[in-house]
C-alpha cells in the first residue's frame, strides 16, 4: 500500500508501516526527526498523489477541547476553530480510499462528527491516560495490544518548555506499532463510499 502520514514529524507512525513492506511517507511543515521517506511541505501539496491509505494527526491547537479557552484574552477564537475543522473536513474529503483522523477530545465530534473510537496509551505498552480520538473511514477499530498498569497523565503534568507542544503531540509508540501492525499486515475491510461530512 502506498500510506500517507499527515501532519506527524516523528516518523513513528510511518515506520510502523513501512516495517510491514509499505511505502509510506509522513508530511509535515518540520523536518522530520527520524531519518526516511518524507514531504516537507503543507499536506495540501501531496493529498492527490495516489495514496490507498492516510493516518492523519491534525494540529489540535484550536480543536482540542482541553485548549479551548486557553488564549491570552481567555476568549475563544472562533475564526481560528473555524478554519481547524475545515482543514480536518479537507482530509476527510481527500481522494484516500481507508483513513484514520486522530485528535484529542476535540471540538470535531460535535462539529463534524463522533469519533468511531477513543483509545488510552494504556492500552497500547504505555502507562499513562491521554484519551485519544480516532474518526476511521474503511478501516478497523484498534484493538488493544498491550495493557499495563499505571495511569500518570505525564503529558499533562508536563512542565512548561519552548517543545512542550512537540511532546505533547508525538504518537505514542505502541499506539503507532498498532496501526501499522493492524492496518499495515492483514486484510481491511472492503472499500465504501466516502462518509457525509454534514
Amino acid at each position: 500500500m502506498r500510506v500517507l502520514v499527515a501532519c506527524e514529524y516523528s516518523g513513528r507512525v510511518r515506520d510502523a508501516f513501512r516495517r510491514h513492506g509499505h511505502d509510506a511517507w509522513s508530511c509535515d511543515l518540520l523536518p522530520t526527526e527520524a531519518p526516511g521517506p518524507h514531504f516537507m511541505a503543507p499536506v495540501e501539496h501531496v493529498l492527490n498523489l495516489g495514496w490507498d491509505l492516510m493516518v492523519a494527526h491534525p494540529p489540535c491547537t484550536y480543536l482540542a477541547v482541553s485548549g479551548m479557552w486557553a488564549t491570552t484574552s481567555g476568549k475563544r477564537d472562533f475564526a481560528l476553530t473555524d478554519q481547524a475543522l475545515d482543514f480536518v473536513r479537507l482530509l476527510m474529503a481527500a481522494p484516500i480510499p481507508r483513513w484514520c483522523i486522530e485528535n484529542p477530545v476535540s471540538v470535531i465530534s460535535s462539529a463534524i462528527r463522533k469519533p468511531d473510537q477513543i483509545i488510552q496509551p494504556w492500552e497500547y505498552g504505555h502507562g499513562e491516560t491521554k484519551a485519544t480520538c480516532l474518526w476511521l473511514h474503511n478501516l478497523p477499530k484498534l484493538r488493544p495490544s498491550n495493557h499495563v498498569v499505571g495511569r500518570e497523565n505525564r503529558v499533562l503534568m508536563m512542565r512548561p518548555a519552548a517543545d512542550r507542544w512537540k511532546d505533547r503531540s508525538r504518537t505514542y509508540q505502541g499506539i503507532a506499532n498498532a496501526m501499522g501492525d493492524q492496518w499495515g499486515n492483514r486484510d481491511l475491510p472492503a472499500i465504501m463510499d466516502q462518509p457525509s461530512l454534514l
